[in-house]
């Protein structure tokens, strides 16, 4: 089953992280110094927000599934509407491993769909995120063929 992913780069996390607590009534299930995110069940989404600079607001949008034999058919479903994805296996960023793909929308909106597979103790691990983060900004994108991703400084879910 899918879930609902939004990603929002905020100024000041922890008075974000007391906004959305109180409008969610939920505390968030991951905190960290930089970042947090909340698994809700109604409606089902995961919502996250980081403070690690980029432009303010709504960062990308997605799709969290719960294994890679979904994230399998999702991908073959936008690849058949001629739309371009790039994929990133054993993705290490926000805290978590993904295998994902990311695309954008004909306005340019980044959207990532991706399975986690467990959860790691840093922000991003990957050397190739790492240098792609100190040149560009994004975490999590690839540096790839879906250029406005990198341009909207992405980070991820």
């Amino acid at each position: 089953m899918k879930r609902f992913h939004v990603h929002v780069v905020v100024p000041k996390l922890d008075e974000s992280v007391r906004f959305y607590s109180s409008m969610f009534g939920a505390e968030p299930s991951v905190l960290k110094d930089d970042y947090a995110k909340w698994m809700l069940e109604d409606p089902r989404m995961n919502f996250a927000i980081s403070a690690r600079g980029g432009e303010t607001g709504v960062n990308h949008l997605g799709f969290q599934v719960d294994s890679d034999e979904e994230l399998v058919a999702l991908r073959a479903q936008v690849v058949a509407g001629s739309v371009t994805v790039e994929d990133q296996p054993g993705a290490q960023c926000c805290y978590a491993s993904s295998n994902k793909y990311w695309t954008q929308d004909p306005a340019g909106v980044p959207w990532e769909t991706y399975h986690t597979l467990g959860n790691i103790p840093v922000f991003g691990a990957d050397s190739r995120q790492a240098a792609m983060s100190e040149s560009s900004g994004a975490c999590c994108a690839p540096a790839t063929s879906i250029p406005a991703v990198i341009e909207k400084k992405v980070c991820c879910g």
